[in-house]
C-alpha cells in the first residue's frame, strides 16, 4: 500500500450536502487518497455541517451578510482554509460566486459539480431548461473551477436519459445519483495525480475515456 500522504481537502457547502456526504463516504477508505479535513459553510444552518460534525471533521461558518463585499468575503474564506491545512477545495452546492482572486489563489487546486453536461446549460435551473428544450441526454459534469461561471477544464461527466414521461423532479433526482457516483472519482483521479490541465482541457494520464465518463443504464 502506498504510504504517500493523502489530499488534505476542504469542502464549501451552503444546503444539505449530499455531494458532501458522497465525498465523506469515499474518502473513509483508508486507501482513498484523499481526507476531508475541513468544511465551511456560508449558512449557519446548511445540513452539510451536520454531516461533517457527524464525521468529526472541524467546520467553520462565514456569513457573506457580514462583509462589505464580495473580496473581503472570500479573503475569509481563504484564511479559514489554509488556516485549516486545506491544500484542495471541492464546492459542493456552494451558492456564491467566487472573486477572480480567490480562484486564481486556488488554481488548478478548486473543483466543482454541476448539473447539466456542460458546457450545455450553465447557471441555475437546468433540468427545467434542459426539459423545456425536449432535450434527451441530460447529465452532470466535475471542472476545475474558473471565475466565469460554470467553466473550466472537465474532468468527469455522467450522462442520463430524459425520459418521455420525467418531470424536473424527477430528472433532477437521476442525475444526483450520477453527482454522487463522479464526484469522488474526480477527487480519487486528482488525487492520485493521474489528472494535468493543458490550457482548457483536464487529460487524464493512464486511464481510457470510459474510466472518467459514466453512463448508467436508462
Amino acid at each position: 500500500m502506498s504510504t504517500a500522504p493523502r489530499l488534505k481537502v476542504g469542502v464549501l457547502v451552503s444546503g444539505r450536502g449530499s455531494n458532501l456526504q458522497a465525498l465523506l463516504d469515499a474518502c473513509k477508505d483508508p486507501a482513498f487518497p484523499a481526507e476531508i479535513v475541513h468544511v465551511l459553510s456560508n449558512k449557519a444552518d446548511a445540513y452539510g455541517l451536520v454531516l461533517a460534525k457527524q464525521a468529526g471533521i472541524s467546520t467553520t461558518v462565514i456569513s457573506h451578510k457580514d462583509f462589505p463585499d464580495r473580496e473581503s468575503f472570500d479573503a475569509a474564506m481563504d484564511r479559514a482554509l489554509r488556516a485549516a491545512g486545506v491544500g484542495f477545495v471541492c464546492l459542493a452546492g456552494f451558492m456564491r460566486l467566487l472573486s477572480e482572486g480567490f480562484v486564481q489563489g486556488w488554481q488548478d487546486r478548486m473543483i466543482n459539480i454541476h448539473p447539466s453536461l456542460l458546457p450545455s446549460y450553465k447557471g441555475l435551473h437546468t433540468h427545467e431548461r434542459v426539459l423545456a428544450d425536449g432535450g434527451k441526454l441530460h447529465g452532470c459534469s466535475v471542472h476545475f473551477v474558473r471565475p466565469a461561471c460554470d467553466e473550466g477544464p472537465l474532468i468527469a461527466q455522467a450522462a442520463v436519459p430524459v425520459l418521455d414521461d420525467d418531470t424536473a423532479d424527477s430528472l433532477a433526482a437521476r442525475v444526483l445519483e450520477q453527482e454522487h457516483r463522479i464526484y469522488p472519482l474526480a477527487l480519487r483521479l486528482i488525487a492520485d495525480g493521474k489528472v494535468r490541465v493543458v490550457g482548457n482541457r483536464a487529460l487524464t494520464d493512464g486511464c481510457t475515456a470510459s474510466g472518467a465518463l459514466v453512463v448508467p443504464d436508462a
